[in-house]
């Protein structure tokens, strides 16, 4: 079968200057969601590249994270993508390995996350299912603090984000892939808010155990929403930029997060699904 020959090529320089054209600055501190295959063209170095590219557009004095999730390392029972037989549970919770922030693989976070947290001094947070990775002057302040039950909330890094004032980058990716939304649902009071009991593998005292906590139950079907009514609120807060075919938004975490909280509080009501 014949395929199809790139018409664009994409160097570390030009996307560099791609990605200054859409806003990141010397000095910035930005959590980006991605989608690699978005960019589209020929990239030469492939996610090596844009990694490259990012990390040059905010310099050293910047700071880059990314999230490095681990949603396989749940409690087996709640899977739906696929579902496991109910036999099946019990000896996944015995058997699935702890979560180990240098050996443990991301799931369904893309390339570009996955080629990050195995990059040459970059610190990833300790948290068994909902870590971050992160590179430069603040990555130790952002990924030091991630509380267990907190996975998104104000101990986590996306707290950490709020507070340090900094900014988000979705690039080729909606507002349903926007972790920080999830801080608004921690602080947001409304309708069916409820916890629920989650398990991992981890390590307690260096010894592998399963491990049950109450957490929050997170949604995201209402984020895209979310996204369009704030910038339709808000239309100088969002700097809408292109990275190759790979439509971007910038702006500020803590603008949206506050917004969201007003929004959900007001608005929200997951008392029938």
């Amino acid at each position: 079968m014949a395929t199809t020959q790139p018409d664009v090529i994409h160097t570390v320089d030009s996307l560099k200057g791609a990605f200054t054209t859409a806003g990141l600055k010397q000095g910035m501190t930005v959590l980006v969601h991605s989608s690699m295959k978005q960019i589209g063209g020929w990239i030469i170095g492939g996610a090596e590249a844009v990694l490259h590219a990012l990390l040059a557009s905010i310099g050293d004095e910047g700071t880059l994270m990314m999230p490095t999730h681990t949603a396989n390392n749940t409690d087996p029972s709640r899977w739906q993508n696929p579902p496991i037989p109910e036999d099946w549970w019990q000896i996944t919770r015995d058997n699935m390995p702890a979560y180990n922030p240098v050996t443990t693989i991301t799931r369904e976070m893309g390339i570009l996350p996955e080629q990050f947290r195995r990059w040459d001094g970059v610190l990833r947070s300790n948290h068994p299912i909902g870590s971050f990775a992160a590179k430069g002057k603040h990555a130790e302040a952002l990924t030091s603090t991630h509380h267990l039950p907190e996975m998104f909330g104000n101990g986590s890094p996306i707290g950490s984000l709020y507070d340090l004032d900094s900014y988000v980058m979705l690039l080729g990716v909606p507002y349903d892939n926007c972790t920080s939304l999830h801080l608004a649902e921690y602080r947001a009071d409304f309708l069916g808010k409820e916890m629920i009991s989650e398990g991992c593998a981890m390590l307690v005292d260096g010894e592998r155990q399963w491990v049950r906590f109450e957490m929050l139950s997170l949604e995201t079907d209402d984020f895209d929403h979310i996204g369009a009514i704030y910038e339709q609120a808000n239309p100088d807060a969002i700097r809408y930029g292109s990275v190759g075919n790979a439509t971007t938004r910038l702006f500020k975490v803590r603008p949206l997060v506050d917004f969201a909280v007003d929004w959900m509080t007001k608005h929200r009501d997951l008392r029938n699904g």
